[in-house]
């Protein structure tokens, strides 16, 4: 599979299937893993980063969940495609940077990627579409059991996986879940929300996760601890909480509908015709309108429009995607007009 290969695929993390996929876009797994007696990769040199890298490339090719994946070495990849990865939620910001001796892991359909040499050797994620926790939880942890026959991980009985920040150390595992909580934005609940969230020592972050602010109403919502817990406690957390912000979206959005029906359809089909006819968007705007026509599908207002190909355009806009359909690098401007363009296509074909 070649980089590009991706561009005219989707992810399954994408296709709007799943549980409560209405308000869910996707859930993610994420294990961080390092190796027993090497330094974490902040403190590593070069000959250890290379090694690590060189016994997990070893390692997949014996597991069979690896079997249809591609390694993407980060110092064979220009800007662009560090960024495509990080735009289709393969890595991170921080995996891009600095490229000696990293790589990312990446199955076919995109459920399964691991970043060697993030924070930590190991970054395990699975990711797919809907609210779907625990069928994530038993994919990573049938991986993590077939890694851990390959590779010796460093682990105390005391304290759990050891990590290069403390705050993973335990299980070492995070699960978060990407909502779309328009409704309690408009109706201005989501402060009363995301102040509860985190009280209850739960993580809210952006589209981007940490460090990114939130955009178009998407949410990611994630445990913040990992240590004292096992994996099916925190999970079984995560999806108690889940459950309770979806059902206060779900009321929120009823009465959006009931109280002011004209108000909310109005806004809907302002942003579908600016969608449908602007020449020049930036990125910000296009997510905040492709947000709005997202909840007319999921309320039906919208009867032809259906939310795998608005989650398809989330991504398909981003900077980086562009480029990469375009062939060229383009600049700022250049990106407002092709993203523009290519909105007005697809939504052209389907509306």
């Amino acid at each position: 599979m070649e980089l590009n290969d991706l561009i005219s695929r989707t992810g399954e993390w994408l296709r709007g299937t799943g549980p409560s996929s209405g308000a869910v876009m996707s859930t993610r797994v994420r294990l961080a893993r390092n190796f027993i007696q090497v330094p974490f990769p902040n403190r590593a040199s070069k000959k250890h980063l290379q090694g690590i890298l060189d016994s997990v490339e070893k390692a997949i090719k014996k597991i069979d969940h690896f079997k249809n994946s591609t390694v993407f070495r980060m110092n064979e990849l220009d800007d662009v495609d560090k960024e495509f990865l990080v735009e289709r939620h393969l890595m991170s910001h921080e995996h891009a940077s600095n490229a000696e001796g990293k790589a990312v892991i990446v199955s076919a359909e995109e459920v399964l990627s691991v970043m060697v040499n993030e924070e930590d050797h190991l970054r395990i994620q699975v990711m797919n579409s809907g609210l779907n926790l625990f069928e994530a939880w038993k994919i990573i942890s049938a991986i993590d059991d077939r890694l851990s026959e390959e590779l010796h991980f460093a682990f105390s009985p005391a304290w759990g996986y050891l990590t290069a920040c403390p705050t993973n150390t335990g299980t070492a595992m995070r699960g978060s879940v990407m909502l779309h909580l328009p409704a309690l934005v408009m109706t201005k609940q989501i402060n009363k929300v995301l102040t509860a969230i985190a009280k209850l020592n739960f993580a809210s972050r952006g589209f981007y996760g940490e460090g990114t602010q939130a955009i178009g109403n998407f949410y990611q919502i994630s445990n913040q601890g990992s240590l004292g817990h096992s994996e099916e406690d925190i999970l079984q957390n995560i999806n108690g909480l889940i459950r309770q912000v979806i059902e206060q979206e779900e009321q929120a959005r009823q009465a959006l509908v009931v109280q002011n029906r004209p108000l909310l359809e109005d806004k809907i089909f302002r942003s579908l015709g600016i969608l449908k006819n602007a020449h020049i968007m930036s990125s910000q705007e296009a997510v905040e309108l492709l947000s709005m026509i997202r909840l007319g599908a999921e309320l039906n207002i919208l009867t032809r429009l259906n939310v795998q190909i608005l989650n398809e355009l989330m991504i398909m806009i981003q900077p980086a995607h562009l480029q990469k359909i375009d062939g060229n690098k383009l600049s700022p401007a250049a990106r407002d007009i092709k993203r523009a363009n290519l909105i007005r296509n697809k939504l052209g074909e389907v509306s």
